[in-house]
């Protein structure tokens, strides 16, 4: 499997997750043992973590875009995790959880989000190995896959970047923000009767 193969594959099962937090947000509400500035504050502070994936993911383009695949990137974010981009994401996914008031359903978007990338990226860090055989096994051992260590950090004197990257890494985590909206409508609707109401959680 190529690198262009298996980012297909894991946007195919990240439509399929998209498609499961959809359901959550049309079917869950929070417990009703959660007052409501409980839930506003879980609200807001879901809206905290999208706008840090919407940044970090960003940021991790300056380094990665347009490189990925031919470098092996170990500067910047890559300097204190391999898998920046999925981090922000693994965050963003908890943030979108929490627009339905619950932190469990947060903690259970971060966690499928987690069981996904964890999977795409031992498949891209055997790809590496056999493109990098000198210079990733060690940046392996030394860098932690997901939780950033910032003591490595290290970065670079120049950085080149491809402003279309970039862009397109940005408006691509804009979509993150889309959970907003759409678990105001399913709110709506739950209210109106017009959606049921199947899962209460914490």
């Amino acid at each position: 499997m190529d690198l262009g193969a298996l980012q297909t594959g894991r946007k195919i099962v990240l439509a399929a997750f998209v498609a499961v937090g959809i359901l959550l947000f049309a079917l869950a509400e929070p417990s009703y043992s959660l007052d409501a500035f409980a839930r506003k504050a879980i609200e807001w502070g879901g809206l905290l973590l999208i706008a840090i994936c919407i940044i970090g993911r960003t940021w991790s383009s300056f380094y990665i875009g347009g490189r990925k695949g031919i470098d092996l990137v170990d500067t910047g974010p890559y300097s204190i995790m391999r898998n920046p981009l999925y981090s922000f994401s693994i965050v963003g996914a908890a943030g979108i959880g929490a627009q339905v008031g619950s932190a469990t359903i947060a903690f259970l978007c971060a966690l499928v989000a987690y069981s996904v990338f964890a999977v795409v990226a031992q498949h891209e860090e055997r790809l590496l190995l056999r493109k990098h055989r000198r210079q990733f096994p060690t940046y392996f051992r030394r860098v932690p896959r997901f939780v950033p260590d910032i003591s490595l950090w290290r970065d670079e004197e120049t950085l080149t970047i491809y402003p279309h990257r970039v862009y397109m890494t940005f408006f691509d985590a804009l979509l993150f923000l889309l959970a907003v909206p759409l678990a105001q409508l399913c709110k709506h609707l739950q209210s109106e009767g017009v959606l049921p109401v199947l899962i209460a959680l914490p």
